[in-house]
């Protein structure tokens, strides 16, 4: 039986009406559904934490090399991501009241993350949505000769210099300097990617990871960067999504890039619970 997908507003993802405690899931359709649209909403979900692990399992295997600062006790893997504060300190993943930063997720590890999941369980009434940027589409879409320079280009991705822009932004604030990756050391990427699934080329990129573009002078790499981030996150690629209580996310992280919005964590709390494919 077809995966019953719904197309979303903004030109990709789609939205899924499945119930992934099910045993009927259809599992060798959601990988190809995802790669095909890059984004899939499942709405309606009552996932526990061996629940949401199953359900990463149908997109490929986990990825347990997290920050283990704000993984969930007993699930390696399931990550806490909220603004809610207990006995002072932040039960998970948070980068301030106006955190806003395009990237891939893990883009700071040699070995990016093929999907993510996202599950919510705290929704606010207003603010923290997050935006996707189809830079799959975005890269398509350039004139030939701005693709002709890009062919070859490799930037490096830093977490120490994303921890310390975060901190700038946000008041001190930044779970990447406080986490247990923050040694990370800096890695390359070409800022094309090419999928090994789907052979589509997209743009890699990053508000805050990406520190330099190799061989080239620093300022015009930034320039290049900045140039290329206002194309891929501007209104004709975007997709922004208005959580719900239930709501589990799944994008393809080699074909899009997202961010969080603001939210004012003293009148609105979120709790989200992030699993990541290897």
């Amino acid at each position: 039986m077809p995966l019953p997908l719904t197309p979303l507003a903004g030109g990709f993802g789609a939205e899924a009406h499945l119930d992934l405690t099910s045993p009927d899931v259809p599992a060798g359709q959601l990988a190809d559904a995802l790669h095909r649209h890059r984004v899939l909403v499942f709405p309606g979900q009552h996932l526990n934490h061996a629940d949401l692990l199953a359900a990463a399992g149908h997109f490929g295997t986990m990825d347990t090399h997290v920050d283990h600062t704000y993984t969930v006790p007993g699930f390696p893997g399931i990550t806490t991501i909220s603004n809610i504060t207990q006995d002072g300190t932040r039960i998970g993943i948070y980068d301030g009241d106006q955190e806003e930063e395009w990237h891939a997720d893990n883009s700071f590890k040699p070995n990016l993350t093929r999907a993510t999941l996202l599950y919510s369980v705290i929704t606010p009434a207003a603010g923290g949505q997050t935006r996707f940027a189809d830079t799959t589409r975005a890269y398509a879409e350039l004139p030939a000769a701005r693709k002709k320079e890009l062919d070859g280009l490799r930037a490096v991705h830093s977490i120490q210099q994303l921890g310390a822009l975060q901190s700038q932004a946000n008041g001190g604030q930044s779970s990447t300097t406080t986490g247990s990756l923050s040694a990370n050391p800096d890695v390359e990427h070409p800022l094309v990617l090419t999928h090994p699934v789907t052979g589509a080329r997209s743009l890699l990129l990053g508000s805050m990871v990406i520190s330099h573009i190799t061989g080239i002078d620093r300022a015009d790499g930034a320039r290049l960067v900045n140039e290329l981030l206002d194309h891929a996150t501007s209104a004709p690629y975007l997709y922004t999504h208005r959580w719900r209580q239930g709501d589990l996310v799944v994008w393809d992280n080699l074909a899009t890039l997202h961010t969080a919005s603001p939210c004012d964590s003293s009148r609105h709390h979120r709790l989200l619970y992030r699993a990541a494919i290897r």
